[in-house]
């Protein structure tokens, strides 16, 4: 396994290229990441294990994901059961991988008692259970959860982007695949930089302005029907871009 060293434009190139692994079973594609929305949700429900099932499997739906992704540039049929393939890879590849989602679980449960001390959760508690108006100082504490929040879960990222793929594919250790993951994303964090950005433009400032739009022609609740498939959209074909940062960063043997 080689690391490579990408040009910043190459930001742009894997979200091309995203595109055009999505257009290969855009079907399927959207079944996986619905499947995983569907389930995460439902998780949720149960309090503390059904997070931590989530945060424990993660890697495992990553690999299954990305195998998805070789399924569909070889014209092969993308199944549910893709995202257990991880876990079917023999005893070694996934207690490897289990152990990279009780890292991730731990780094988020550090990364969640870090934000508690520099943010005010009890101000926005009212905000999720009550129909109260939003006070300045509430919405300050919004903005502090997100900027904190983005600034915490860099690091994890960046260990957490490659690791499950090269524990996989590369037969790599957990301490060794972690290293290696940050290592990819530092080395080519110009291009991370610029491949990011258009998404958060994408994610996020496309979905806003066309609410602000329906909300200015007074049909704000008809606004869902058409942020929802379209985020839905962007989403999948984010994560088939994700394919392709891989295949830039990593020449296998």
């Amino acid at each position: 396994m080689r690391l490579n060293s990408a040009a910043p434009k190459e930001g742009y190139t894997w979200i091309r290229q995203g595109i055009w692994l999505f257009k290969q079973n855009p079907l399927g594609f959207l079944m996986l990441v619905f499947m995983y929305v569907f389930v995460a949700q439902l998780a949720v429900i149960v309090p503390v294990i059904g997070v931590f099932a989530v945060l424990l499997l993660t890697p495992t739906l990553s690999v299954g994901f990305m195998t998805a992704c070789r399924q569909a540039i070889q014209k092969e049929r993308i199944r549910p059961s893709v995202y257990l393939i991880g876990l079917q890879s023999g005893q070694f590849i996934c207690n490897r991988i289990l152990q990279l989602g009780l890292v991730y679980a731990a780094l988020i449960l550090l990364m969640s008692f870090v934000l508690s001390l520099l943010v005010d959760f009890e101000m926005l508690l009212p905000l999720m259970t009550t129909d109260k108006p939003i006070t300045p100082e509430a919405l300050r504490q919004v903005y502090l959860v997100l900027v904190f929040g983005a600034v915490l879960y860099i690091p994890i990222a960046m260990l957490m982007w490659f690791s499950p793929i090269l524990i996989a594919w590369a037969d790599m250790s957990v301490p060794q695949a972690l290293f290696s993951s940050w290592l990819a994303c530092w080395t080519n964090k110009a291009a991370f930089f610029f491949y990011l950005a258009i998404w958060s433009a994408i994610l996020i400032a496309i979905p806003l302005t066309i609410g602000m739009i329906f909300d200015a022609l007074n049909f704000g609740q008809a606004a869902s029907f058409i942020v929802a498939p379209i985020s839905m959209a962007g989403l999948t074909i984010m994560h088939c871009s994700f394919y392709a940062t891989w295949k830039a960063c990593f020449t296998e043997d």
